[in-house]
């Protein structure tokens, strides 16, 4: 065993590391099993409006890169499912949808709004069909208020079971509803707004352009999980540390960024991460040693960066998921919710 210390020791001074002494890369995770759903999809009822689908062309987001899109919005959200209702775990008392529109931030409102429109006359009709239990709370003035009021709040909390999990009554009316066609519709349309504002917002971030695809997936990721962008002042401030900064550090600076994120990972207060943080680790460092990542990647990783680090839900709990997320965009390599992109050999 002394030898064997001795032997590390030695060959680390020199820079090489013997094989009996080196640890093995980590193995890709594992994602969960999925329940049965409605997968996210282009069905074809299913109508985008032809002045939204004109403009989003030009960022090139044809109808089939608009469901691609989603289809990739749910994975992280709901692994590629329309509805797939979650609990109060994250504090948000409901997350249900393609992109977990919620009661917390008041993102699910509208979606009941604009679902309760489109039925028209048939309205009770057909929530009483699809929610039979819980469907006056779910659609009452309470509910759909922003903030919701305290006797929505201490209900739909009540129908929580005694592991935070939404009662099964609760899940599979909220999932009946979600899988409707009219609520595959709607959550069409809201999300056809979410892109037409990235549209707006990457014509701030990236003045200079050219808008590419992988600037079109990272904002639409930022905009679903963090609602926004850096303030300009900001951009500038970051672009202008680039700009000055020497060569010879470029890659020692992006090496600390990553070390912040696995830090962040290793604390005791980071979730959505645990099965997916050291693969990454790993092969991000073997990106970054094959010096594989270029000025684009390279930016768009300082960006967020900057963006990631002001991730304030439940104080800070989601920051690494955030940068993680991001980055598996980026660059192309990545594993989040067990799910890998990608690879790096060395």
């Amino acid at each position: 065993m002394r030898g064997l210390v001795a032997g590390v020791l030695v060959a680390l001074a020199a820079g090489v590391v013997p094989a009996a002494a080196q640890v093995a890369a980590p193995v890709a995770p594992v994602p969960p099993a999925r329940p049965a759903c409605r997968e996210v999809a282009d069905l074809p009822f299913l109508a985008i409006d032809a002045d939204s689908a004109a403009r989003l062309g030009g960022i090139g987001l044809d109808r089939a890169a608009i469901f691609a899109q989603m289809h990739e919005t749910s994975i992280p959200e709901t692994m590629g499912c329309w509805a797939m209702p979650v609990g109060n775990f994250d504090s948000q008392l409901v997350s249900v949808g393609m992109a977990q529109w919620n009661f917390g931030t008041g993102s699910l409102q509208p979606l009941l709004k604009a679902w309760r429109k489109a039925r028209g006359g048939s309205f009770r009709r057909a929530r009483k069909a699809l929610m039979p239990v819980y469907g006056r709370l779910v659609f009452s003035r309470d509910c759909l208020a922003v903030p919701v009021k305290a006797k929505c709040r201490e209900k739909i909390l009540a129908a929580h079971g005694s592991d935070g999990k939404l009662n099964p009554v609760l899940w599979g009316e909220f999932n009946a509803l979600f899988e409707s066609d009219a609520m595959l519709q709607v959550q069409l349309d809201t999300y056809l707004v979410l892109l037409e504002d990235v549209r707006q917002d990457l014509l701030r971030v990236f003045p200079e352009g050219p808008i590419t695809r992988r600037k079109v997936r990272w904002a639409v990721d930022t905009k679903v999980q963090q609602g926004g962008f850096p303030l300009d002042e900001d951009l500038a401030r970051l672009r202008r540390k680039l700009a000055a900064m020497p060569e010879g550090e470029r890659w020692e600076r992006l090496g600390a960024i990553f070390a912040w994120y696995g830090a962040l990972a290793r604390s005791i207060d980071q979730d959505g991460v645990q099965r997916d943080w050291a693969w990454n680790l790993d092969r991000w460092q073997c990106l970054l040693d094959q010096r594989r990542i270029d000025p684009e990647q390279y930016e768009m990783l300082h960006l967020t960066f900057l963006r990631s680090r002001t991730a304030i839900g439940n104080s800070g709990r989601w920051q690494a998921l955030t940068f993680e997320r991001r980055a598996r965009i980026i660059l192309g390599v990545g594993s989040v919710s067990g799910k890998t992109d990608g690879e790096c050999l060395r």
